[in-house]
């Protein structure tokens, strides 16, 4: 046996330490979460809870409510419009119990004034793409059927959620599955659930070919070009190149969207994304297919500016416009 290859694993990959793939293939999982936040401005005024949407996978959901003494306006209904939101993380990443990211739902609940359901998806390199889209379409057939099950329902769910006034949501990894979902689903294919719209923040979209706000980025920036082709090599099927289907809605793989009715969809980007341009072209590629798709840009935001700094004022800008968004829908007769 040679010396090399009697030699102990080494790393090959690694994401932000969180993850880390060793020359024999093994995958390490860091325990600890980053991103820390500031836990003193959880006021009270939403409460929450975890509950197993998916036994064969044990994955959770954590469901966000407003407190009955917190002001809900806006909405022309008595029970609270409902937020799916999947978190970011490369898809490699990242969990519900995060403190960033929960730290983030408070606030989307809060101000807001809407019943949030946070879902956990499978991570890659263990479970690489599609388990996460997969998994996220099971989280909304969860949704459907508490729909189903009336008073039988989560009592949670039962007593607040308005079914008929629901809102797929992502961030990054998380609006990509919001995309799939859109196609997968769009307004009317989880009836009784009716999905009022879509909000893909900062998703994660990619091709072959580089664009400028890629070859632009700078190595120091929060999403840079080496994490994110580290990202990609790790959460696409083996062999797949950027323009898989899943990562590329509009690569020579891909199936024709025409056909598809997603239903409205609002796309967030941040001006200095390495994934602006990918975001802005889908939003042009989208609107020549007749899709409803309206495009927003954060000025002076990087990628992952909601995870990273959820209580900060561009997270409240994104919040205004996200209510925006979702009253005029909510209170739109279908």
């Amino acid at each position: 046996m040679s010396p090399s290859s009697s030699s102990p694993p080494h790393v090959v990959e690694d994401c932000r330490g969180v993850v880390q793939l060793l020359s024999d293939g093994t995958v390490r999982r860091s325990p600890d979460p980053i991103f820390p936040v500031d836990s003193d401005r959880d006021d009270g005024s939403v409460e929450w809870k975890d509950v197993l949407f998916d036994p064969t996978h044990s994955l959770f959901l954590r469901l966000y409510r407003p407190r009955p003494s917190h002001e809900l306006s806006g909405y022309d209904n008595e029970k609270l419009p409902v937020l799916v939101y999947f978190h970011g993380g490369g898809f490699c990443i990242g969990s519900r119990t995060w403190p960033n990211f929960h730290a983030g739902c408070l606030r989307l609940a809060a101000e807001l004034g809407v019943f949030v359901v946070s879902a956990d998806y499978r991570l890659a390199p263990e479970h690489r793409l599609p388990a996460a889209i997969e998994d996220g379409a099971t989280a909304l057939l969860w949704l459907k059927a508490q729909a189903e099950a009336g008073a039988g329902a989560d009592p949670w769910l039962a007593e607040s959620a308005d079914f008929s006034r629901v809102f797929v949501s992502g961030d990054s990894a998380g609006g990509n599955i919001a995309h799939h979902m859109a196609v997968r689903f769009g307004p009317a294919g989880l009836n009784p659930v009716r999905i009022r719209g879509f909000i893909l923040l900062m998703p994660a979209f990619g091709g072959a070919d580089r664009t400028r706000s890629e070859l632009e980025c700078p190595a120091d920036a929060f999403l840079n070009l080496e994490l994110f082709d580290r990202y990609t090599r790790l959460a696409l099927p083996r062999g797949a190149t950027k323009n898989h289907p899943i990562f590329n809605p509009f690569g020579p793989e891909s199936p024709s969207l025409g056909p598809v009715e997603t239903g409205p969809i609002l796309v967030v980007t941040a001006e200095r994304d390495i994934l602006r341009d990918r975001d802005v072209e889908y939003v042009v590629k989208m609107r020549e297919l007749g899709k409803r798709v309206e495009l927003v840009e954060i000025q002076g935001q990087e990628h992952g500016f909601f995870a990273t700094k959820p209580w900060s004022e561009p997270v409240g800008e994104l919040v205004r416009i996200i209510k925006r968004f979702m009253t005029e829908l909510s209170n739109e007769s279908v």
